[in-house]
């Protein structure tokens, strides 16, 4: 992965209703933080581009230097709701002032409430249930561990392979990156486990062939039986695109699950809570999962995650025995059941579902400029993504990073160029930015492309 230099770099000032970048960047008295860090801080951290928030107030983060971006990295798609809503920091102020901070699972008010408003959102509630948990990583390693035991103790040991797909991306913990498709990324595992099996994700960019068929063969060459399989799951999207299932194959992997009776677990810890134009981004299949993992959007500030599922797998464990130290901790269940009142209330999905249309027309034609370089875009609803390639689909991180860069000093903030090899420009506002900003955020991005293309006005 290409690393951001720390030498600062002298920038024509920017100054419009949403941005302004007044000094050079990095920012040269913040730098002793950055080597601070560095001495206290393991490397992998540092991976960022090089900026110190200070605050962060809508689709706005800013420096304590005068500096203001808008923002279309939503913290890594988490402040779905805007960044410090007003709404929400008065809740998180109403709980502190009541003096309850830690409940482990001693019951509170806020655990009721929370856990009626997520099953109010699954796709049968009456007959699914809600666990709370703090972090992604800790619902998927839920929704396998849950699919694993339903299918051993309705038909016993035989039924324990769990299927998952490549260039998946399902957390840092041992159990979600074993189900992960970046093989890179488990090797300190060594031996791995056999009973976790990926199949090719059907993309249609660097998988062509998007047919379930190749699903059904991949199984078929591995020696691995459909009633053999304990679970399946997929991310609704994948994060290196953004990369959707083709609605043919989603419906048709449901059937297959249903057909074996296979726990099906859609992976929503990116994309719910309406960043797709969906509250669920599964909802774009019509299908219906056995487990949901939730994260990230789900407070628009602190952490907290959850799985909904069905009833009868959610209930598999006796009381005591699934349970989690920080699950529903009252300052994080505040925030989340304000952001749902908020995203349902401002209707902020049917937001990125109208705006959606203008950023990935915006993106299109961004992209269309410039195809020998920019060969792929997509998304869906205020979630987008461009692939930086060379010739046959080779990555091209270089150029990734360097349209970040420049969209960086002209006041627009994303996150670290992600994908297989680094190559895709991700784009992910706040689903509260308004169409003047998104409008004004696609010029920059097309003023960064043309600069690195062109030359002109680069900075470097």
């Amino acid at each position: 992965m290409a690393e951001y230099s720390l030498t600062p770099v002298q920038i024509p000032p920017v100054k419009t209703a949403n941005r302004t970048i007044c000094t050079a960047l990095p920012v040269p008295e913040s730098l002793g933080l950055f080597e601070r860090l560095r001495q206290s801080e393991p490397r992998s951290m540092s991976g960022q581009p090089p900026i110190v928030w200070h605050s962060a107030k809508g689709f706005h983060v800013e420096d304590r230097y005068g500096n203001r971006w808008i923002d279309w990295s939503s913290g890594v798609l988490i402040t779905n709701a805007g960044h410090g809503h007003d709404r929400i920091e008065a809740k998180l102020r109403e709980i502190i002032d009541q003096d309850l901070l830690a409940t482990y699972c001693f019951v509170h008010e806020g655990r009721v409430a929370l856990t009626e408003k997520l099953q109010a959102h699954a796709p049968d509630p009456a007959n699914y249930t809600v666990f709370l948990l703090s972090t992604g990583s800790e619902a998927t390693e839920n929704c396998i561990k849950l699919a694993k035991t339903y299918a051993l103790k309705k038909y016993g040991p035989a039924k324990k392979y769990f299927i998952s797909f490549s260039s998946g991306f399902h957390g840092r913990t041992m159990g979600s990156q074993l189900a992960g498709g970046w093989q890179n990324q488990k090797e300190w595992i060594v031996d791995g486990d056999r009973t976790f099996v990926q199949v090719p994700f059907p993309d249609g960019f660097r998988n062509t062939d998007v047919s379930f068929e190749t699903f059904l063969n991949t199984l078929n060459e591995r020696g691995i039986r459909p009633e053999e399989i304990a679970g399946v799951m997929c991310e609704s999207y994948q994060g290196g695109g953004p990369d959707f299932l083709p609605v043919e194959y989603a419906q048709k992997l449901e059937a297959f699950c249903r057909k074996y009776d296979i726990v099906l677990a859609m992976d929503e810890v990116q994309a719910g809570f309406g960043r797709t134009g969906k509250w669920f981004a599964f909802e774009h299949y019509n299908i219906k999962p056995d487990l949901i993992p939730c994260g990230k959007g789900i407070s628009s500030s602190l952490p907290i995650s959850a799985v909904i599922g069905r009833r009868d797998i959610m209930d598999l464990y006796a009381p005591g025995s699934m349970t989690s130290t920080h699950s529903a901790s009252p300052l994080p269940v505040a925030a989340a059941l304000e952001n749902i009142n908020i995203l349902e209330e401002e209707k902020l999905t049917e937001n990125a579902a109208r705006l959606g249309r203008i950023l990935q027309t915006g993106v299109a034609r961004i992209r269309a400029k410039y195809p020998e370089h920019l060969t792929w875009c997509g998304g869906k609803g205020l979630v987008a993504g461009i692939r930086c390639t060379k010739g046959n689909k080779e990555p091209d991180p270089e150029t990734s990073l360097k349209i970040n860069l420049q969209c960086l000093y002209r006041g627009l903030l994303m996150f670290a160029p992600v994908g297989t090899g680094g190559e895709c420009v991700k784009i992910a506002p706040p689903l509260c930015i308004t169409e003047e900003a998104l409008r004004e955020s696609l010029q920059v991005l097309e003023e960064a492309c043309d600069a690195v293309f062109t030359g002109k006005d680069y900075y470097c």
